[in-house]
């Protein structure tokens, strides 16, 4: 007799996918901001350090289609719309090496909104055309893009990698 998973089981496996997939995603919205406040600030040398910020989250949020709601950072979208518009215009040359996994985690990002019911494919459209998204590229396996993910959170310091442990620290964490 072969068992089958339950739908309530799948499910939750399926969400915890797209949990980890969203936290793939998270990180490169971390670098990209990173990338792009770093730009921002060569780029900039005599603008005010939290305006840097705000602008390279502003860009990175707009890159994402994760506008902050609240008040003060709408505002100042409305008041940097066209800075936001050129520092996403410059993502295709600037960060040119960057785009390959920004193109994969917007894809994933679209994927995980579509098994959540949601349609964000926009985005893609809205990547198209400002030119950083890399349509020659295949859409991620899943293990693929979190591998590429580690990698790269391990290579900015922003992922602690798995430390090795024993047989014996293993057995004392189980009680």
């Amino acid at each position: 007799m072969t068992t089958t998973p339950s739908d309530s089981e799948s499910s939750e496996k399926n969400s915890q996918l797209v949990a980890a997939l969203r936290e793939g995603v998270a990180v490169v919205q971390m670098l990209l901001f990173k990338e792009i406040r770093n730009l921002l600030t060569k780029k900039m040398p005599d603008a005010d350090i939290s305006h840097i910020s705000m602008l390279a989250g502003s860009i990175t949020n707009e890159a994402f289609g994760t506008r902050n709601p609240e008040k003060k950072f709408v505002q100042f979208r409305e008041n940097n719309h066209g800075d936001i518009e050129q520092g996403l215009l410059s993502i295709k040359e600037e960060l040119a090496s960057f785009c390959p996994t920004l193109t994969d985690a917007l894809r994933i990002q679209t994927l995980c909104d579509h098994q959540e019911g949601t349609d964000s494919s926009e985005i893609l459209a809205q990547a198209k055309a400002f030119g950083f998204l890399k349509e020659e590229r295949e859409i991620p396996l899943p293990s693929t893009f979190m591998t590429v993910i580690r990698m790269l959170g391990e290579k900015h310091n922003l992922i602690v990698p798995p430390a090795q442990i024993t047989p014996a620290q293993d057995e004392s964490m189980v009680h």
